[in-house]
């Protein structure tokens, strides 16, 4: 009797994981982002189709354009804080929420379309334990963020929090991406309740063109 019983437990548990793992998907989306939402500079750099994250048959959480190129800088460098050899402020893509979501602090993300660029959180101690690392892309919203340069911190965070409307940026949390696995995908980390979009871009650094893989929570918040 117990015997069955644990063993009805775990196939009800083996089912529950993988209801969570099938209950978001990733598509691409074939039509370029909305050019009368954001500014003609930046949809020039965009390329011409993205990818949506879906939640169930067809909820969709956001849908995301990357720029054609991201430029990395001869000193950029990585550690084990720092991740990505992006450039803080950087033009990273071009997302639109169809409806209002949450960001990594669990600040509300108003529906409408947004800048994505890349950012480093501060290190400082209000912020120690909120992410094993410090890469984040922050939303700024479109109507305001119309030039496609680089932004320094304080107009970066700025800018941002007018997409949270508190004293915080909306932010979403950069993960570790692995080194290899497919170039367009979903992935759970189902310790933390995060869901995990990893998807690839191309830099451009002394000429050279390399493919790179990043992997951003966008369903998920900060442990506490």
């Amino acid at each position: 009797m117990i015997r069955n019983c644990m063993l009805g437990l775990s196939i009800a548990i083996a089912f529950a994981i993988a209801a969570n793992a099938q209950e978001y998907r990733i598509e691409k989306v074939e039509a370029a982002a909305p050019a009368d939402e954001i500014s003609p500079e930046i949809a020039a750099l965009l390329q011409p189709s993205g990818f949506k994250v879906v939640k169930g048959e067809s909820r969709t959480v956001c849908e995301i354009w990357l720029a054609k190129e991201w430029p990395i800088a001869p000193e950029a460098k990585t550690t084990q804080e720092v991740l990505y050899p992006l450039t803080s402020g950087q033009m990273i893509g071009v997302a639109r929420y169809p409806r209002k979501a949450a960001d990594f602090r669990d600040q509300e993300i108003p529906a409408g379309v947004y800048t994505l660029r890349y950012g480093h959180q501060p290190v400082d101690g209000a912020h120690v334990g909120t992410s094993p690392t410090r890469d984040f892309l922050l939303l700024l919203p479109a109507a305001q963020d119309r030039d496609p340069k680089v932004l320094e911190y304080k107009p970066l965070t700025t800018a941002s929090k007018a997409t949270s409307g508190t004293a915080h940026p909306a932010i979403l949390c950069l993960h570790k991406a692995a080194a290899s696995g497919e170039p367009l995908a979903v992935l759970e980390n189902a310790e933390h309740e995060w869901t995990i979009a990893r998807f690839t871009g191309t830099t451009s650094q002394a000429g050279q063109k390399k493919e790179l893989p990043l992997e951003l929570v966008v369903v998920g918040v900060a442990a506490e």
